[in-house]
């Protein structure tokens, strides 16, 4: 009986033996797997960051080239709030320890001086061309645009496009708001405050781009609007 007992336990150690080497076999084969695989994980998500970082650089670049226009001094700019103005300086300061440098602008109908940063001029436009005007005055020849919607939502509508800053937008609110005449009983008060707005906005930058006096600009502008009704005479 000893001996059958000694033979179970030498068969028990082979056993364990025989574990171990299988396992020292296969452990290298696993480690190479391992490492391919990390080493591919690691190199497709590099490809993947570079490309959205490489579009964010180009539009920051289109961004500046549009904001960095340069004004000269008696240059001739319109701000949308305020209308056309003329720069009068370009002056630099220092402001927590960093070189700002910005334009003076005079706006002449409100005499007002305005101080815009260079690398903040988004808002400021340079002054028509002439063919603008001449498409402008094709507007104002053209007919009123008739709506059937309350003033109070109408009023903000023409408010909007005259602080817009775009000059066609402006010159459709002169012609909707244009009764072909200067009797005062023909428009009521808000409406004529913003006719007169939008007329005053137009009218300064026709001077600014045709370089001539305020009663010929609105000679040329009243002849397209068909205000011709005096009335002294109708009287």
């Amino acid at each position: 009986m000893a001996k059958k007992n000694k033979v179970k336990k030498i068969k028990k150690k082979s056993k364990v033996k025989k574990k171990i080497k299988v396992i020292k076999k296969k452990s290298p084969e696993k480690v190479k797997k391992f490492k391919q695989s990390q080493s591919t994980k690691e190199k497709t998500p590099l490809t993947k960051t570079y490309k959205p970082d490489e579009k964010i650089e180009i539009k920051k670049i289109k961004k500046q080239a549009t904001e960095k226009r340069i004004y000269d001094v008696k240059d001739f700019v319109v701000y949308p709030k305020h209308g056309v103005g003329k720069i009068t300086a370009v002056e630099k300061a220092t402001i927590g320890q960093i070189e700002i440098q910005f334009y003076k602008i005079f706006i002449e109908k409100e005499k007002l001086t305005l101080t815009v940063p260079i690398n903040q001029q988004s808002n400021l436009r340079p002054i028509s061309s002439i063919n603008q005007i001449n498409k402008c005055v094709a507007i104002l020849k053209s007919k009123p645009k008739i709506k059937r919607t309350m003033w109070s939502r109408r009023a903000q509508e023409y408010d909007q496009k005259i602080n817009s800053g775009k000059i066609y937008e402006l010159a459709e609110v002169v012609k909707d708001l244009n009764k072909n005449t200067d009797i005062i009983a023909d428009q009521s008060y808000s409406e004529r405050q913003l006719f007169e707005k939008a007329y005053e906005r137009l009218k300064s930058e026709f001077e600014a781009v045709l370089k001539i006096n305020s009663d010929d600009v609105k000679k040329k502008m009243d002849k397209a609007l068909g205000r011709n009704q005096n009335p002294l005479e109708t009287a």
